[in-house]
């Protein structure tokens, strides 16, 4: 469970990609064709949507991003309910270039179903959907990683776009705040600094800051090329 900010990218441009995401998995595999991966996040795609606005998104694979899984509602997989908050792929529209969003995943203990809540204030968080239990298969009992951050891509020998807000990690960057750990039942727990691991592909265009209070920043101007 976490908040994460949401902001706007009106320059990204065809091939660009910018995100923040939050990653449940099976973990490190022997085999990629193994890996078992649930995402939900926000994301600026101009070649997948059609425009460079930010969208509320959804994924899923169960062999490593090679032929399974999907995003948001492109095909089964990920079960939509009624009365939703938001659904997969609809626009936010961050109010002047920034707000925020909180949202969970969890197993639940009543029908073993992957379950994603939804919501503007993190204490009122209502059912978007859930994926089912029986498409995955190194998923279907537990969770080897949680993954909380950004990622960005561009085409081969382009600079990469920004991440976040395009700052460097501060108290005027972008954060994930309320990072909580949740049971079966659907309820938080705060997370110890000690439980959480740092990693940063790039350290020339993106940063993350230490984690505290259940929160911490990330994010840079991009710019790489490598």
């Amino acid at each position: 469970m976490a908040t994460i900010d949401v902001y706007s990218h009106q320059y990204i441009k065809g091939g660009e990609v910018t995100a923040a995401i939050m990653w449940v998995s099976n973990g490190k595999t022997d085999q990629v064709s193994d890996l078992n991966d649930i995402q939900a996040g926000w994301v600026v795609d101009p070649s997948s949507y059609g425009d460079n606005k930010t969208h509320f998104f959804v994924y899923w694979t169960t062999d490593g991003y090679k032929s399974t899984g999907c995003f948001n509602l492109d095909c089964n997989g990920f079960e939509p309910v009624n009365d939703a908050p938001i659904t997969p792929s609809d626009i936010l529209e961050p109010e002047n270039g920034q707000s925020k969003i909180s949202f969970k995943i969890f197993k639940s203990k009543d029908d073993g179903d992957w379950w994603l809540h939804f919501g503007y204030d993190i204490n009122n968080l209502k059912p978007v959907g859930f994926w089912k239990k029986i498409i995955f298969t190194n998923l279907q009992d537990h969770v080897g990683f949680i993954t909380w951050g950004g990622y960005t891509r561009s085409p081969n020998g382009n600079a990469s776009p920004p991440m976040g807000n395009g700052q460097w990690p501060g108290k005027n960057s972008a954060s994930v705040q309320n990072v909580q750990f949740v049971d079966s039942s659907g309820q938080g727990y705060a997370l110890p600094a000690w439980a959480l691991h740092v990693s940063v592909s790039n350290k020339k265009c993106y940063q993350v800051s230490t984690f505290f209070d259940s929160m911490f920043y990330y994010g840079g101007p991009g710019g790489c090329t490598d």
